[in-house]
């Protein structure tokens, strides 16, 4: 195994590429008509939210303030995924799987 400049070993998939990955697996679901209208909003939610200058707990407000984003855009997405039927995540994420090689 590969060893970085700290002696611990590579991951087969860094944590960016990952993140990448399942932003364009959500925008293909979005953009599919049979994704369900209540789980489109929950990604738009979600998105709106972490991207929203103004949140429920203001950041200035030591761990509490960044608290409330880790918290609440994870919830959206993942209830938002719940409502996703299981053909469709399936789908889209074996035609990821294929694009990649």
């Amino acid at each position: 195994m590969k060893k970085d400049a700290c002696g611990q070993g590579f991951r087969k998939k860094s944590l960016l590429d990952r993140f990448k990955d399942e932003i364009k697996f959500y925008q293909a679901v979005l953009k599919d008509s049979r994704t369900p209208k209540l789980s489109k909003f929950f990604l738009g939610l979600a998105v709106g939210y972490a991207l929203n200058p103004i949140d429920l707990i203001p950041d200035f407000i030591p761990i509490l303030g960044y608290l409330d984003d880790l918290i609440i855009v994870p919830v959206l997405i993942f209830i938002a995924v719940r409502l996703i039927p299981k053909e469709i995540m399936r789908e889209h994420r074996v035609s990821k799987d294929d694009e990649r090689g």
